[in-house]
């Protein structure tokens, strides 16, 4: 007998388990890669200039493309997406003001241990402490431990910031799961905009608005803010907390990997092992991650998949 050919539906319906998964790591990648570019803004703007372009060019981008003014909101919704929308400014704003001083692997590592803990609270059976463990080996074999002692403390203490924030974002982000994923960015970048705008304003004034500047803060804007924050959001509301906090850890590896094409960083071979065992958690956490009920996924305050 011949083999009937698969409907498109059927298609559709055997990849949908993958898109959360498969939006995950397309956002980090854009991440990574956009922000290694946008340190080339910090001799001509500063850390605060080029954090008030990045989002405020992403928030105008994503307004135009989503058209949030049509989504109904209520009094609560208000409220939500002002603070999703203040964790997402002040995530960016801390985490490039730690970029000034520390390197990009080294503020990924520490900014990654909020949602790393987040992770952690949420972990429920044995495999899925060990998935974390491993995950945490690697992230402290990223680590120059030898130096360190060198580092300058008001960078970590910015990085560590960004972590109290990077876990406040993904707990704020979940409690938008009601409202379109591209509206909800929409707003909650608008936001971020207005709370990092009068920073990058005060560091930079009117160099913001030269035109070679907005030309490569466009490019930036969409790599590292409009488009992985977008796909944060759909996979935010696909899988677990714990996998996305976990599948999360995979991002100062590709940060370091953005490095070396960027910024000429050489990674050791304590890295690349750190870089293996960040994998290795990250497909851990896939393959043991059992799928939500549809109860549960109703019920963000429960088992919220941020």
């Amino acid at each position: 007998m011949t083999a009937l050919p698969l409907r498109p539906a059927s298609i559709r319906a055997r990849w949908t388990p993958f898109v959360p998964y498969l939006a995950l790591g397309a956002a980090m990648i854009s991440l990574c890669f956009g922000t290694s570019f946008a340190k080339q803004l910090f001799p001509l703007v500063g850390a605060q200039g080029t954090a008030a372009l990045r989002v405020g060019l992403a928030a105008i981008i994503l307004t135009a493309l989503f058209r949030p003014w049509r989504v109904r909101l209520t009094r609560a919704d208000i409220g939500r997406l002002a603070a999703f929308g203040a964790a997402m400014g002040l995530l960016n704003l801390t985490f490039y003001l730690s970029l000034k001083t520390i390197p990009l692997g080294l503020a990924l590592a520490i900014e990654f241990t909020g949602p790393l803990a987040l992770a952690l609270v949420h972990a429920r059976r044995p495999v899925h402490f060990a998935c974390i463990g491993l995950a945490a080996l690697g992230l402290v074999l990223l680590l120059p431990l030898n130096g360190a002692a060198a580092l300058d403390p008001v960078g970590v203490g910015f990085a560590l910031i960004a972590a109290v924030c990077w876990a406040l974002y993904i707990i704020f982000g979940k409690r938008l799961g009601h409202i379109p994923a591209g509206p909800s960015v929409a707003m909650g970048m608008t936001v971020a905009a207005l709370v990092i705008l009068p920073f990058g304003a005060a560091e930079a004034g009117l160099k913001l608005l030269h035109p070679a500047i907005l030309a490569v803060a466009v490019v930036v804007a969409i790599a590292s803010s409009a488009l992985p924050y977008s796909l944060d959001m759909i996979a935010m509301r696909g899988m677990p907390k714990r996998t996305f906090g976990v599948l999360l850890s995979a991002e100062p590896a590709i940060g370091a990997v953005a490095g070396v094409i960027f910024l000429h960083e050489l990674l050791t071979g304590q890295q690349w092992f750190a870089i293996a065992a960040i994998v290795a958690a990250s497909a851990g956490a896939i393959l043991t991650t059992r799928p939500e009920t549809p109860a549960v996924v109703a019920t963000p305050p429960v088992q919220p998949p941020a």
